[in-house]
């Protein structure tokens, strides 16, 4: 049983992945995946591994041309006490000095690549490597994915978890869902999008309550205070999450893209500029006058831009 809230009708394994701390579905009647942590007897925190899977499959999801939008998710119900949670952050059992620290054998540099003969190397490569923090990388790249990631939360959004949540597009909570921000109690803190991007969501003052205080948010709250696009009957979220991932995959895949690019821009910097104008790039290479220009170039001639208008 993946999940309690999973139909195994809708979805089927993505194949060539042997993931320990996540699941990784794509839907069988429409263009969606279906990412979940896997680790729900510890609230579905993150250790390194943990973070080192998901990025490799959200990747995955970017590179498919035939994948128009991602649902980022937690399997439960936790087998010690029956509760849910999407993400509680990062797993402070496994936090040392400088990060968070992978086990014996856990460091796999080469994608998980390794051999039996190679145990030994990678166990002692990892009691030598330092403390991770690269939660922050899977943050960019949700942000830079050129397709919507939808957060589907069915309990607790805590910690490195809220963060996620409010770096993902679009929030579906269910209304047992929990949002609440422990960096102050954990002596840690996300001074990026986890915070300044959560202001843009709610505003300065209630991000700073969020942060400071560190109280318990319902989703109706949460709904109330912008960082949530809906609450739904538990048994219901992801069923309404499939339909609104099979509405987003029925629309134009370039509108899409480059409206997610556009909302981004503002809060990215020259980094979202790049992002946007780099898409911006790619479209103007599609038209006749693109190709005039290469053309040109590889017979050795001037181009003949004459036909092209100076659009107004």
């Amino acid at each position: 049983m993946v999940s309690d809230l999973f139909d195994p009708e809708r979805w089927e394994p993505v194949s060539g992945f042997d993931f320990e701390d996540l699941t990784y579905h794509r839907a069988t009647d429409i263009a969606a995946v279906r990412i979940a942590f896997d680790r729900p007897e510890v609230r579905n925190a993150f250790r390194p591994k943990t973070v080192d899977e998901l990025y490799t499959a959200l990747d995955h999801a970017k590179r498919q041309g035939d994948v128009g939008c991602v649902l980022l998710t937690g399997n439960g119900p936790s087998p010690e006490d029956g509760g849910w949670a999407f993400c509680s952050g990062g797993d402070q059992s496994v936090r040392g000095g400088a990060g968070y620290e992978y086990g014996p054998g856990e460091d796999d540099s080469a994608d998980g690549a390794g051999t039996e003969d190679d145990t030994d190397e990678q166990t002692e490569a990892s009691e030598q490597s330092p403390g991770r923090l690269h939660i922050l990388e899977v943050q960019r790249l949700i942000r830079h994915l050129p397709k919507p990631v939808i957060a589907v939360v069915p309990g607790w959004a805590v910690g490195g978890g809220h963060s996620l949540h409010v770096v993902c597009d679009l929030t579906l909570a269910s209304e047992r869902a929990i949002f609440k921000q422990t960096d102050t109690d954990v002596a840690s803190f996300d001074g990026g999008f986890g915070s300044a991007y959560l202001a843009r969501q709610v505003g300065q003052k209630k991000a700073r309550e969020i942060f400071f205080l560190g109280r318990d948010y319902s989703a109706t709250e949460a709904a109330e205070m912008g960082m949530v696009n809906e609450v739904l009957d538990h048994e219901n979220l992801e069923g309404t999450a499939l339909e609104w991932a099979e509405t987003i995959t029925n629309k134009s895949p370039t509108s899409i893209r480059m409206l997610k690019y556009a909302f981004n821009l503002d809060s990215d910097g020259l980094v979202g500029q790049q992002v946007f104008a780099g898409e911006a790039t790619r479209l103007a290479y599609m038209t006749d006058e693109a190709q005039e220009g290469r053309d040109a170039f590889m017979e050795k001639r001037e181009p003949d831009f004459s036909e092209y208008p100076w659009h107004f």
